[in-house]
C-alpha cells in the first residue's frame, strides 16, 4: 500500500510491480441535476476525478446503483447508465459491470481503477514552501445547485452548471503532471477550504489563498449573499473554520470556500519553474485555470484566506 487513508487522500494506491501501481477510488451520491442522462455524466466525471487528482490514468469502472423499483420507470436508470457510459468512454474508462440494490432514494456512482508509476504519484501531502497553487474550475456548484432547486436561476445558468460538473479533469491532470506538480487534490464535498486543509496538514505547510483571485460561477456570489446555500456549506464551516485564518474583508468569498462542490476542479501545488509548462499545456487543451495562492512555511493556521 503506497497511499492509504492516513492523509485523507483522494484515492488509494497499491503497488503491483516496480513500474506499475493501481489507483482505486469509489464515489456515489443522490441526483444533483434533474435530467437522468446528465446525472450519469456528472456522477461518472466526479468518480473518475479522484484518479486524475493522483496523477493517474483511469482505465476501468464499476457502476454502483441504488434504485427505487416501482417508483421510477426503468428508462430513468437506462438514461443514467447511458450518460455515465458516454462520460466514461470520453475518459478512456471501460465499464465492466457493477451492482444494484433496491432503495427508496436514488443514488448512482462508480468505483474506478487507474494506473500510475509508483514513483510518480501526486498525493495531497507533497506541497513545498514556494509552490504556486492553481485551481482548474470555478467555485459555487453547491450554491448554484441549491439555486436551481429553488428556481432562483435561469435555464442558461443551469446548463452551465451541468456542463461544468460534467467536464473531466483529465486535461488538468495531464498538465499538472507535465509541470511537475508536488501535490494535488480535487475539490468536492468538503469544499475548497476542507480539501486545501488536508493538503496543508499533510504537507506540513500553510496554504495562503488570495480571495480576490478565486473564480466563482455565475450567480454564486448573489445567491450566497441572498442566503441560498446547501446545508453542507454550514457543516463544512462548522467543522473547518477554526483552522482557517480569514484575513479578507470579502465575507461572501469567506463563505463560498466552504461550499461543497460536485465534480469540482483540481487544486495543485506546482513549483514556480513548472508554471509555464502548466500554462502551455492548459492552453493547448483549451482548459481554464487560475493562480490562487502559494505554499509558505507553516504558521499558526494551516490555511489563510487573504
Amino acid at each position: 500500500m503506497l497511499v492509504s487513508t492516513n492523509t485523507a487522500d483522494d484515492a488509494g494506491v497499491y503497488r503491483l510491480s516496480d513500474d506499475t501501481a493501481l489507483v482505486l477510488t469509489l464515489d456515489f451520491f443522490t441526483p444533483v441535476v434533474d435530467d437522468p442522462f446528465d446525472f450519469g455524466r456528472v456522477a461518472a466525471a466526479n468518480s473518475i476525478s479522484d484518479v486524475y487528482a493522483m496523477g493517474g490514468t483511469p482505465i476501468v469502472g464499476l457502476n454502483i446503483v441504488c434504485f427505487p423499483d416501482g417508483d421510477l420507470p426503468n428508462s430513468v436508470l437506462g438514461s443514467i447508465l447511458a450518460g455515465a457510459r458516454e462520460k466514461s468512454l470520453e475518459a478512456g474508462v471501460v465499464t465492466i459491470g457493477g451492482h444494484s440494490v433496491s432503495d427508496q432514494e436514488l443514488k448512482f456512482g462508480m468505483a474506478v481503477v487507474g494506473t500510475i508509476h509508483p514513483d510518480r504519484i501526486i498525493s495531497n501531502a507533497g506541497a513545498q514552501v514556494g509552490d504556486v497553487l492553481v485551481l482548474t474550475k470555478p467555485l459555487g456548484t453547491g450554491v448554484v445547485s441549491t439555486g436551481v432547486k429553488f428556481e432562483k436561476v435561469d435555464a442558461e445558468i443551469e446548463r452551465k452548471l451541468t456542463e461544468q460538473m460534467a467536464t473531466l479533469n483529465g486535461p488538468a491532470a495531464r498538465a499538472m503532471v507535465a509541470a511537475g506538480a508536488r501535490a494535488a487534490t480535487d475539490i468536492t464535498g468538503f469544499g475548497l477550504a476542507g480539501h486545501a486543509l488536508e493538503m496543508a496538514e499533510g504537507s506540513g505547510v500553510t496554504l495562503q489563498i488570495d480571495a480576490s483571485l478565486l473564480p466563482l460561477m455565475d450567480t454564486a456570489r448573489d445567491l450566497c449573499a441572498a442566503g441560498i446555500a446547501p446545508g453542507g456549506l454550514g457543516t463544512n464551516r462548522e467543522f473547518y473554520a477554526s483552522r482557517v485564518a480569514v484575513e479578507t474583508g470579502d465575507r461572501i468569498i469567506a463563505e463560498l470556500v466552504f461550499d461543497p462542490q460536485t465534480s469540482g476542479g483540481l487544486l495543485a501545488a506546482i513549483p514556480p519553474e513548472g508554471l509555464a509548462v502548466f500554462e502551455r499545456e492548459m492552453a493547448e487543451a483549451g482548459a481554464s485555470w487560475w493562480q490562487v495562492g502559494r505554499a509558505v512555511s507553516r504558521g499558526p493556521h494551516p490555511l489563510v484566506l487573504r
